[in-house]
Order: C-alpha cells, then structure tokens, then sequence
C-alpha cells in the first residue's frame, strides 16, 4: 500500500514536471519568436513607436536598414540616451538638426538670428574675410580647432554662411559652366544647400585633393567628437544626391554625431532623415 502510495506520487511529480517544461519550452520559443518579430522592442516603451517611424522614413536599401535595426536591438539603452539627448537639441534649437536637401528646402527669407563673424584671431585660419557661422556652430569651431592646433594641425575654413541670394548666383553661375544635370551634383539650388543653415564649414582647398592633407585625416578622425559630420561622404551619392566633398562639414551636436557614428551607419543623411520622418 505504501509502496503504491509513493509511486503515485512520483508519477505524477513527473507528469508535472513534465507540463512545466512543455509549457516553459513554449512561452520560451514564443518569447523569442516576438524578439525576432519585433527586434525594437528592446527599447523604452516610451521612444518604440516613434523610433519605428523614423526608420520607416528612411531612403535606403534593406540591408543597411536591417543593419541600423540590429544595431539599435543590441544597444538599446545607450541608443535610447542618444536618442533622448538628440531630441532635446531638436526641442532647443530647431535648426540645428533641420532637414536640408533636395527634398526638403528653406524658405527664401531665412537668415540664421545668431550669426557671428568669424573674423579675428582664432585657432583656426580663413581663407577672405567676413564670413560668418551661427554662434553654436562657431564656439564648436574654437574648440575644434584649438585641438588641432594642439596636434600640430591648423584648420582652414574656406567657406561658411550663404544667404538664398548668394546660393542662387552659385548654383546659376554652375549651370551655365557645366549644365543642370551636373551642376545639381556640385552644388545645391537656392534655398536646399545646408550653408544657408549657417552650421556648414567648408574647409580648406574645396577640392578633391583636400582629402589627401594632414587637414582632411584630423577632420575625418575627430571631427565627430565636437559635434561636426561629413555631410557628403565618398561612395554615397545616390544618398544625399551630391558628389563626395571630403572638405563640407556641418556642426550637429556632439550627441547627433555620436549617434549617427554608432547607429546610422556613419551617414549623416541617413540620421537627418531619421530625424525628420519622427511623428511629432
């Protein structure tokens, strides 16, 4: 009787230990059945549906998408503060992170409220005088530049600001040289180029060979940490639809650099559009 007793019992410890299992091997597969599904749903619930928004706006193949999803599901939090600190630079200053190309133009009346001289005794040098930069972009430059300086190497800024008036006699003056088709891969119509933003620096020579200068290597290695990206890089035309200028930067932010360096592939095109296609 005993015996039959405790053989129940462990009979039907077993069936449940049984169950259990089936049914953890179940919720378990299910579990990662949705992880594989819904990759961004290791983000805060709060940022999720805008986050999803955003790369939905994306121009751009699905292997780099893919790439930019995966990227974001294993580094969920540190994308998440990036996230949070770029919209803050959104929220306090507009322009700054504004959406600039051939889909998306300026108003012909918009002049930058802070624009500042650049002319002086600076780290860096100029090419002529009396350009301008909005103060943000400036106070990066100064801070850049003295870095450089400390390396050996002096930044020479070549071009900045340009009012819709000016970008248009550009863009007129390149179309008549060489024609529209490739004038629009040199330069910008009025009102789309990102100098009238007053956060663009065109550094150096403003020719292919600047890549090639101990100028162009500091740039592209440290550029990023004060908040400045290359806005055209090499081999991407097809994105932001202009020929590669390893000379043409534009000042971010430091949190927007960084989060372009760590999860949009490096391409600054590709955050902007981001950026923009967020539901607001």
């Amino acid at each position: 009787m005993a015996e039959s007793w405790y053989g129940s019992i462990m009979r039907a410890s077993s069936r449940f230990a049984t169950i259990a299992f089936v049914l953890f091997a179940f919720f378990a597969a299910t579990s990662c059945s949705a992880d594989k599904k819904d990759p961004l749903a290791t983000l805060p619930e709060d940022i999720q549906s805008r986050v999803k928004s955003g790369i939905a706006a994306l121009r751009l193949s699905d292997a780099d998408r893919a790439s930019i999803v995966e990227g974001i599901s294993k580094n969920a939090a540190a994308f998440a503060v990036l996230f949070r600190e770029a919209l803050d630079v959104m929220k306090n200053d507009p322009y700054l992170l504004r959406r600039v190309d051939k889909t998306a133009a300026l108003p012909s009346n918009y002049v930058p409220a802070d624009l500042v001289s650049l002319d002086g005794k600076y780290p860096f040098a100029t090419s002529k005088k009396n350009m301008q930069l909005r103060a943000p972009a400036k106070d990066a430059l100064i801070r850049m530049a003295e870095a450089a300086r400390a390396e050996g190497i002096t930044l020479v800024v070549s071009s900045t600001y340009r009012s819709y008036a000016y970008q248009k006699s550009v863009f007129e003056r390149n179309v008549k040289e060489m024609g529209k088709a490739e004038a629009e891969r040199v330069s910008a119509p009025p009102g789309m180029s990102q100098h009238q933003l007053g956060t663009v620096i065109d550094f150096g020579s403003i020719t292919d060979e600047f890549a090639a200068t101990a100028q162009s290597r500091w740039l592209s290695s440290n550029a990023g940490k004060f908040g400045f990206s290359l806005s055209f890089p090499k081999g991407m035309e097809p994105v932001p639809g202009y020929k590669w200028e390893s000379w043409h930067y534009r000042y971010i932010s430091q949190p927007a650099a960084e989060l372009q360096n760590r999860f949009f592939l490096g391409t600054q095109q590709y955050l902007i559009e981001f950026l923009s296609g967020l539901p607001r």
